[in-house]
């Protein structure tokens, strides 16, 4: 017997209601703004059809096909280019349709039964449909795909869905044309939460075939944004998908994203207009922004965590009492109070406060410098670590970290303070990831995460099992018993049962401290005054299909 779903609560729903009060900016050069709209209303959508939109950003995406990376940089092109077979609310983490407009779940956890929209096309002209879905599986499924390229890895597939011996999806199967049919080894509780996600955006069949390797680079999906452009290290440019399945959607003609690392520099062009909004404000800038009548804060919900990682294959870091005196030596509060301007709290646990399952019980390692080189001795190192530590700090500001840099150098400053010395190294962007993810050359390293979709298996197994693509658990944690705790609670279909296997398993990791948690921040935004609709999201990829601007 089967239960029918044409709608699904999230097993996290986050209500925000964001009202973003907006107003007058300059007009750029290459941009074509729509004449003032009489009164409060929206301008008509022929001439918002004529509006571009320009972002800044901090760093360049790694490649543009969704299934293949994991920094959110890429995925926040990802989630302009392609529509995944649900999504979530705007605003918040609740599943609603996508490309799948209902679905059936059986009573044993293990059917999902997808009924997909009628007249989609991809931006080649192709046809969505069951088909496409089934190709789109399968090729991220199947290690030896003949659509897997040289040094390509589906590291979310695997991430979400269990390694090549323990996958959660069994079959996709196509049913008829509009009708797809998963079926499970096991049931896995967050499976509607994860298949929202953008690293499963459903591409184009016909365009993976035809493109190859290429599709990294020239991406194409069913979304409000057709790829056009991509200068590395400067822009991308998009523009509106004239046959777009919403109705009245996407409001803009052309979307150009620009990397400025720099975040004085981002906010300078954004005062200049040579922008419409920005991420990652500098908390220093944050008393110019508000006084500026010409542009508008834009605050994302707080549903993140910065953190210092320990990689486990290096010594003497597989030692706990060291990864504890570390966590010991870490001035929170003091790093809040110096690069945050009060937009940030103490991070406990991997997962932030805001997340059900948040063990609120777990006391923080205080700051405690006689404590850390206490542990130390225990450990064997009475007079410090003998040798200087490798320090990866990130370069480019990232939404729970706006200046790795200097952030990095006040941690360097506390872990001198007990006999740590550390060379902090700063490699370009994907250079550092690939670093990071092989863990050959940093002992420690900066890095944070911005949750995918609501669930806290999206933290606590994501980042930290031992079954955790390499390219998210860059710590190379490995403990059993956390890993029983964390697969028993992706089975549980009870939500009180697993915040239950949650909070014990925050009680591990606290323990054996993989990291040093530093902080959950509330990411400031930063936007024309003249730009509407624009609703933040705690996922931290907005969609851009719904913004307007108004004189």
């Amino acid at each position: 017997m089967r239960m029918r779903k044409k709608w699904l609560s999230g097993l996290m729903v986050m209500a925000m209601s964001t009202v973003l009060v907006l107003s007058g900016c300059s007009t750029k050069e290459g941009t074509n703004t729509p004449a003032p709209a009489e009164g409060n209303d929206p301008p008509t959508e022929e001439a918002a059809a004529q509006d571009t939109i320009i972002m800044g950003r901090g760093g360049d995406s790694v490649a543009l096909d969704p299934a293949i990376v994991t920094d959110g940089e890429s995925l926040k092109i990802g989630h302009q280019v392609f529509d995944s077979l649900l999504d979530y609310k705007e605003g918040g983490t609740e599943v609603i349709p996508g490309l799948a407009e209902s679905w059936e779940i059986s009573a044993d956890g293990l059917k999902y039964e997808f009924k997909l929209k009628t007249g989609v096309k991809f931006h080649d002209g192709t046809d969505f449909n069951a088909e496409a879905v089934v190709f789109n599986f399968n090729r991220w499924s199947d290690p030896a795909s003949e659509y897997k390229f040289e040094g390509d890895s589906f590291d979310y597939y695997d991430s979400m869905f269990g390694p090549e011996d323990g996958r959660v999806i069994k079959e996709v199967k196509a049913i008829d044309e509009t009708t797809v049919e998963f079926t499970l080894n096991q049931p896995q509780a967050p499976f509607l939460q994860n298949i929202a996600m953008t690293p499963f955006g459903i591409a184009s069949p016909t365009a993976i075939q035809e493109k190859k390797e290429n599709f990294k680079t020239d991406p194409v999906g069913t979304g409000p944004f057709v790829f056009k452009e991509w200068k590395r290290n400067d822009s991308i440019t998009l523009e509106k998908n004239p046959t777009y399945w919403k109705e009245g959607l996407p409001k803009l003609n052309k979307v150009i994203v620009r990397s400025i690392p720099d975040n004085t520099a981002r906010f300078n062009a954004l005062q200049n207009g040579e922008i419409d909004v920005m991420e990652d404000l500098n908390p220093d800038d944050l008393s110019i922004l508000e006084s500026n009548a010409d542009l508008q804060k834009i605050e994302r919900p707080p549903f993140n965590v910065a953190y210092i990682g320990f990689n486990f294959k290096k010594k003497p870091f597989d030692d706990v009492k060291v990864r504890q005196a570390l966590n010991h030596a870490v001035n929170k509060q003091g790093i809040i109070d110096a690069f945050f301007a009060g937009q940030a709290q103490p991070a406990v646990n991997p997962m932030p406060p805001t997340l059900w399952g948040y063990n609120d019980s777990i006391e923080d390692y205080p700051y405690d410098l006689e404590k850390a080189k206490a542990l130390l001795a225990e450990a064997g190192f009475p007079d410090g670590l003998p040798d200087p530590v490798t320090f990866y700090a990130m370069p480019v500001s990232r939404p729970y970290m706006p200046d790795g840099r200097k952030v990095a150098e006040a941690i360097q400053a506390d872990f001198e303070k007990i006999g740590v010395k550390t060379n902090i190294e700063s490699p370009e962007w994907a250079t550092y990831l690939d670093d990071a993810k092989a863990g050959e050359k940093d002992d420690i390293y900066m890095l944070g995460w911005t949750g995918d979709n609501g669930d806290p298996d999206n933290f606590l197994y994501t980042l930290l099992d031992k079954d955790a693509i390499p390219g998210n658990n860059r710590s190379f944690y490995v403990n059993e018993e956390l890993h029983v705790l964390l697969t028993d609670a992706q089975k549980e279909t009870d939500q009180d049962k697993r915040a239950e296997l949650y909070e014990q398993a925050q009680v591990i990791i606290k323990e054996d401290a993989p990291w040093i948690p530093l902080v959950h921040t509330t990411p400031i935004l930063a936007g024309s005054a003249k730009l509407k609709g624009f609703v933040p999201s705690p996922l931290g990829s907005e969609s851009y299909a719904g913004v307007y601007f108004e004189e």
